[in-house]
């Protein structure tokens, strides 16, 4: 999944923060909703803006986010 086609980051958007297309929809908002036992069909229903590929790229997002920060505990 290439999420760059579908998460963009603009200053003048949300603080900057990742939002979906051109939505002020934030990658955030999405996996907060799925953390706290929202269903994808729920948030689809609740945000008839964003699409299955939109929430597909937030997961894409946060892995590739977590990829880059993670650090290994000393030895």
């Amino acid at each position: 999944m290439n999420y760059m086609k579908r998460i963009s980051i603009r200053s003048d958007r949300r603080s900057g923060k990742p939002c979906i297309r051109d939505t002020r929809i934030t990658v955030y908002d999405v996996l907060s909703y799925l953390a706290s036992g929202m269903t994808e069909s729920e948030i689809l229903d609740d945000f008839p803006a964003i699409e299955h590929e939109d929430i597909l790229a937030c997961y894409a997002y946060a892995a590739e986010r977590d990829r880059k920060t993670f650090h290994s505990p000393a030895a």
